[in-house]
């Protein structure tokens, strides 16, 4: 038996170029083809920093579109007109105004009159209301039984 006579030579470990993808070493962005002046690559901390920039930018523009789309709506003062039972519930008539100047609906907040809790009641969504428009209507909600008792209603502003 022999020994080799040539020993295989190690590659060093290399990565595609950026641009077109010819083998690089590590460390490196740009062969020489794709950066023949052997400028330097743009660092880590400035790349995540322009990304970060963009989704800073991205939440601050959503705040403002959002605010806009919100804003002219409301106060919405609502009153419980009736409360019956309904099957396993009870159906509450409520009515709410649009006290704004634009079109919308809000979700109002139905819990016992004598709940000093901070138990969440139950929630209903208002119909779409116009402008200075006041609508009645009735929900049906099952978490407070189904026998009649006094309730109380709250509206948010969004």
């Amino acid at each position: 038996m022999t020994a080799p006579t040539d020993l295989p030579v190690p590659t060093p470990p290399t990565h595609g170029c950026a641009r077109c993808g010819a083998p690089v070493g590590p460390g490196v962005g740009l062969c020489e083809e794709c950066n023949p002046l052997g400028l330097r690559d743009s660092a880590s901390s400035q790349v995540h920093g322009t990304a970060f920039l963009g989704v800073v930018i991205g939440v601050i523009l959503l705040a403002v579109l959002a605010r806009a789309a919100t804003s002219g709506l409301g106060p919405f003062p609502a009153t419980i007109d009736a409360v019956e039972a309904a099957g396993p519930g009870l159906s509450v008539t409520l009515t709410v105004t649009n006290q704004g100047d634009g079109t919308g609906q809000t979700t109002c907040r139905i819990a016992p009159t004598d709940d000093r809790s901070t138990a969440p009641g139950t929630f209903v969504l208002t119909p779409q209301l116009s402008a200075g428009e006041t609508r009645t209507f009735t929900a049906s909600v099952t978490e407070f039984g189904a026998t009649p008792l006094d309730l109380t209603v709250s509206c948010r502003t969004p």
